[in-house]
């Protein structure tokens, strides 16, 4: 919530008169511009004064942390007067003063220096000293974004020392940042247009960091959607959660939705972040819009919760794709064995990907929906979470408590080349603990692949746009919860199914021929015979000799038996193996018996079954599994499907497992016929036709 001064802070305040606003320093221009691209395009351009003292993958580290800095600078300047007078009246007569001070700048920060950018670049002398000072005027939060998340002083120690301090300023001072002149929304742009061109300098994945703005207002239509009428409550106070929030663009878009729906409504937002650039963008960015600034947390959302305690009614999400979590392997897994009292109780996925860890990080924040409450979550997936993992394993378990439990309400398939630093196809999962009654039981499929416009010109990896006559189209065909073109509605239970194990008995002929004998040479339990356990001396060599010399035996044995008799039953051979072993002497080990039988056996279907405590033993290479919906019964399946083609075919129980899975693509599948021959054929003969011409000019 807002904090406020106390009512003896707030009598105290109001006892001091407002001061004018210093004589600004009108020698230096100050430039606005008309978009974000321009701003952006401007700022970057102070890139180039960075030239041979940084290295490109620096450029960042500089222009940011000033960037933030400049619009710091900005909001500050139209009660910087007050602030000072407010502060020089009162230091060391109340205990707080950063209420007071807060309420007369509007904002969660403030900055008790006499200098501001513009006073700094005027002096003329003494830069590096008077804008580290100037920075540590600031509030505890604002000296946290720049020392030790940015780690500025570093930076400005190298600018000093290049003599490009002053130069890099007067750019900055140079460009109009107030929220009057640049929106939030504008603002949010530039920080991510900034990012995204510094990654692509240094070979960085921009997309890391945020989301296309499109993308995330889809996302919060979505999520609010069901409770437009319960937001537009007067007064209202919601919550919004972000596990990977980046410079924190979907806390802010969702917070301009909120507002449009109800002007009085209060949205306030939490989020953590890995990347310490872009957790100081995204608190100075909370800072600015009146947001409690340590409902920002840093570090990784799985190891060190910034928010162990907290639940939340709304959740939004774009963790990172198909990166691996073996660095943090040992405490997940901690967790996740003590089961349910964890936030991964229902499975762990492979250790390549760790997206389904954010969702059942943010599921394990959702108010209780008992309590009237309960809470909805968004998150951002490509496509390997719907179907990745065998039934059993961690995805599979994690997509099956998700259904059982009736908390996945719909998934919305987006156009490919969407992303800054990826092309594939991607996907918004829509889960909630408390389900509208029409929406029960039920999954709602949207394809909303086709719902894109071409960019003029790419970014990275994005090549389409969302507009918004489509991103409405998209929230009607949600809001509608009708089958139709681009809507497909399911039962829970239609993405579970039984995988049965089908086996096949194991038929062998034998047969002792040169060839099979020469199989047997390749058998680890007849080579071992010439192996030693001894580790040396006349023990090792008495052993190894003994071993070859039962080798050589076993090969005279086998080449003595007829060559030409083919047994069709295994009981048969062994016994004619046992005779001829026993009248030569040979004592065979069990090993050395068991690679006899699988070097001179050949699959035979004219052979009987062979059998293992009196059951028909399975084929490993006949094996088979088949996928059985949930809705039908797997013996009748099995009857229908399988017996038919294999009538020898037997299900074996034990191996049963429980899957779920969504193949959205082969939901929305839809087949194009091959193009006539005779088309083919005369498209075929005009190519040749364009070429022999294009080389009767080259010979001319």
């Amino acid at each position: 919530m807002t904090r406020r001064p106390s009512d003896h802070q707030l009598s105290l305040l109001e006892s001091v008169p407002p001061t004018p606003e210093p004589t600004r320093v009108n020698d230096i221009a100050t430039k606005q511009f008309g978009s974000f691209s321009e701003i952006s395009s401007f700022i970057w351009s102070i890139a180039d004064l960075l030239r041979g003292d940084f290295r490109r993958h620096e450029y960042g580290q500089v222009v940011l942390p000033f960037t933030v800095l400049r619009r710091l600078d900005c909001v500050l300047q139209p009660t910087k007067a007050d602030v000072l007078a407010t502060e020089k009246k009162f230091k060391g007569k109340v205990k707080d003063l950063r209420p007071v001070l807060e309420q007369k700048t509007g904002v969660r920060f403030y900055n008790t220096s006499q200098l501001d950018l513009k006073a700094i670049v005027a002096a003329g002398q003494d830069f590096r000293e008077n804008l580290l000072s100037y920075i540590d005027a600031f509030d505890d939060d604002v000296r946290d974004i720049f020392i030790k998340r940015f780690r500025v002083q570093d930076y400005i120690d190298r600018l000093d020392r290049a003599g490009i301090l002053l130069l890099v300023l007067q750019k900055f001072v140079g460009v109009d940042l107030h929220p009057d002149a640049v929106d939030n929304h504008t603002m949010g742009s530039v920080f991510e247009d900034l990012i995204r061109r510094f990654a692509e300098v240094s070979n960085e994945t921009a997309g890391e960091h945020f989301t296309p703005r499109e993308v995330i207002q889809l996302m919060v239509e979505l999520l609010f959607e069901e409770d437009n009428r319960e937001l537009g409550k007067p007064g209202i106070v919601r919550t919004l959660y972000d596990p990977a929030c980046g410079t924190g663009g979907m806390l802010s878009v969702a917070e301009d939705r909120l507002a449009k729906i109800n002007p009085t409504a209060k949205l306030e937002v939490f989020g953590q972040e890995l990347n310490d650039e872009s957790f100081a963008i995204c608190k100075a960015d909370m800072m600015i819009k009146d947001q409690e600034p340590k409902n920002i947390a840093p570090g990784n959302s799985f190891t060190e919760d910034g928010h162990p305690h907290g639940t939340f009614h709304y959740m939004l999400s774009n963790p990172p794709f198909g990166v691996e979590w073996k660095k943090i392997e040992r405490q997940v897994k901690d967790e996740h064995e003590r089961g349910f009292a964890g936030r991964f109780g229902p499975g762990l996925p492979r250790i390549s990907d760790g997206s389904l860890l954010f969702l059942m990080h943010m599921v394990s924040k959702m108010k209780p929906a008992n309590d009237g409450e309960g809470s909805r979550l968004g998150i951002v997936f490509n496509g390997s979470p719907l179907f990745t993992g065998a039934a059993g394993s961690g995805e599979s378990e994690i997509r099956r408590w998700l259904l059982e439990h009736d908390m996945l309400e719909a998934i919305v398939s987006l156009p490919d080349q969407l992303f800054f630093n990826t092309g594939i196809s991607t996907y918004v999962w829509i889960v909630t603990n408390r389900k509208d009654r029409k929406r029960k039981g039920k999954v709602q499929l949207i394809d909303g692949s086709g719902f894109y416009e071409k960019m003029r010109k790419s970014l990275g990896n994005k090549r389409n746009h969302i507009s918004d006559d489509q991103r409405a189209q998209i929230v009607q065909l949600y809001r509608a919860f009708e089958e139709g073109e681009h809507v497909k509605i399911f039962d829970n239970e239609d993405f579970g199914f039984h995988r049965i194990t089908v086996e096949r008995p194991l038929k062998l002929s034998f047969q002792v021929t040169p060839e099979r004998i020469e199989l047997l040479k390749e058998e680890k339990g007849f080579q071992k015979l010439a192996t030693s356990k001894k580790k040396k001396g006349a023990a090792r060599d008495a052993e190894l000799a003994a071993g070859v010399a039962l080798q050589e035996r076993i090969l005279e044995v086998l080449a003595g038996m007829d060559g030409d008799a083919v047994y069709k039953s295994r009981p048969k051979f062994d016994k004619a193996l046992k005779a001829a072993m026993a009248a030569a002497g040979v004592d065979l080990p069990s090993s050395v018996k068991k690679a006899i039988l699988s070097a001179l056996g050949e699959r035979d279907e004219e052979a009987e079954v062979c059998l293992k405590k009196g059951a028909p033993e399975p084929d490993s290479d006949l094996r088979d599994t088949e996928h059985v919906p949930l809705k039908d019964d797997i013996h009748a399946y099995f009857e229908r499907e399988v017996k038919p083609h294999v009538p020898d075919a037997w299900i074996d129980e034990s191996k049963t497992k429980v899957g779920y899975e969504i193949p959205f693509t082969r939901f929305f599948y839809r087949y194009t016929p091959p193009r006539p021959l005779a088309e083919i054929e005369a498209d075929i003969k005009s190519l040749e036709a364009e070429i022999q011409g294009m080389l009767g000019e080259v010979l001319a």
